[in-house]
């Protein structure tokens, strides 16, 4: 059976569905917590895009409130939102979290965010506290690229999975699915006017006093991994990765250095893993690599101009990579300039592959003996066929294609074939394009 880049995308619509309901289901049956810990709260700072990166974050945080006993995992967020698909991760954690007997809560400071995806880890928390001027919701998802059908679906699943998180913790239903279905955001106040928050706090301190925690906690915040895998989560930060080690290896290739070879890998490497960790879309990848392979002929038509085509296909490709990722954010899409910056670089690229290293690899062709074919000279000895001719004042031992040349007739050479040079008289070859000056005997 073939399958299109549609219907791949309304199998992933339809899983991601299906992944939810599991979820809901398992949280009606999952075991409620059977009182927190002694030890110390655990802090998340959790000022982050939701991603690969922040979702390992979370997973961290939960590892180490079972090894320290901690009383409660406490979310201090600021976040524009990010992938539905760690989100979603996240959402399971804090289950696993209340499961073990650890509650979680989430306290968004003055004037942060707990935007998109953001707002579904915080309502899947025991309790919320907000800061004035901090701000909860959007929440309706984004099927980038996708049609009607797929961000129906995918918005259907979001607004069951929000009603059922406020349902649990006695929130305002009516209010929580707005954020999804109109797009509302709630400041601080008004959420905890319509019953979608528990209280108000101007400090973590004062949050944490609120909940009946103690003051001292434990501190836990994105490493190198987590935000190395950040990173590579944007589709885009891929594609450029991508493109730009493949620019690199090219570029080495006409005058190694060998660093660029090493950069260039690195880079390639990276863009790769990092589409594979975020699931970015086959299309938007194939046409990446058909823009590397582009750049890749350049290296033998030596113009420039194989490598502003593949600049420009290869941002293309990083447009498309972002095609069909779901994702709740409040971040605006960078990924038109980001496209439009890469094709400006490989046209930059390819300028300078046709005004600076090309005639440089010319130049390295005009000394020796293989400068030589296409000059005239003149035939020293007869050659019959070998014989010696001066070429720009230098002796050379010459063959002549015809093998009848006379001392002093005027020859052109044709090849050099191992430093003899292969010649023929020069009004055999009148038709050629002109060469150099003549010699004169």
């Amino acid at each position: 059976m073939v399958t299109t880049p549609a219907d791949r995308r309304r199998t992933q619509a339809s899983l991601v569905a299906l992944a939810l309901v599991s979820f809901l289901v398992a949280a009606a049956f999952a075991p409620r917590a059977s009182g927190a810990g002694s030890g110390p709260a655990v802090v998340v700072n959790f000022d982050v895009p939701v991603d690969p990166g922040s979702s390992d974050l979370m997973s961290n945080a939960l590892t180490m409130a079972r090894a320290e006993n901690a009383s409660a995992i406490v979310i201090e967020m600021n976040t524009p939102g990010g992938l539905i698909s760690d989100m979603t991760d996240i959402v399971t954690t804090i289950e696993q979290a209340n499961s073990s007997g650890i509650p979680t809560y989430t306290y968004v400071p003055p004037n942060a965010l707990a935007a998109s995806a953001g707002s579904y880890i915080a309502m899947a928390s025991n309790k919320i506290l907000m800061g004035a001027g901090s701000e909860i919701g959007p929440s309706t998802p984004i099927v980038e690229g996708g049609t009607p059908l797929e961000q129906n679906h995918t918005e259907g699943a979001m607004l069951s999975l929000m009603v059922s998180l406020a349902q649990r913790w006695g929130r305002n239903t009516t209010a929580a699915s707005a954020m999804v279905s109109a797009d509302v955001a709630f400041t601080a106040a008004d959420a905890y006017r319509f019953h979608l928050v528990s209280g108000n706090a101007s400090s973590l301190q004062g949050a944490l006093s609120q909940l009946g925690l103690a003051p001292g906690y434990t501190l836990v915040q994105e490493g190198s991994y987590d935000q190395f895998l950040s990173t590579l989560s944007d589709p885009n930060v891929s594609g450029i990765l991508i493109f730009l080690g493949s620019l690199a290896l090219v570029l080495d290739l006409y005058h190694p250095t060998f660093v660029l070879s090493i950069a260039g890998a690195m880079a390639l490497v990276a863009g790769l893993v990092g589409v594979e960790v975020v699931g970015a879309s086959a299309l938007g990848l194939l046409v990446v690599l058909v823009g590397v392979a582009l750049m890749f002929l350049e290296l033998r038509l030596g113009h420039g101009f194989a490598m502003i085509g593949g600049a420009i296909v290869g941002g293309a490709g990083i447009f498309l990579l972002f095609q069909g990722v779901q994702f709740s954010t409040s971040l605006s899409d960078l990924t038109q300039v980001e496209a439009v910056g890469v094709g400006a670089a490989g046209v930059l690229g390819g300028l300078y592959v046709r005004w600076v290293l090309a005639p440089l690899r010319r130049r390295r062709n005009l000394t020796g003996s293989e400068s030589l074919p296409g000059k005239m000279g003149v035939a020293l000895t007869p050659l019959s066929p070998d014989g010696d001719v001066r070429i720009e004042g230098i002796i050379w031992r010459a063959r002549s294609v015809s093998g009848d040349v006379k001392a002093g007739d005027r020859v052109r050479v044709k090849s050099v074939e191992q430093l003899v040079l292969v010649v023929e008289r020069a009004e055999e070859g009148s038709a050629a394009a002109p060469g150099p000056q003549s010699e004169s005997h």
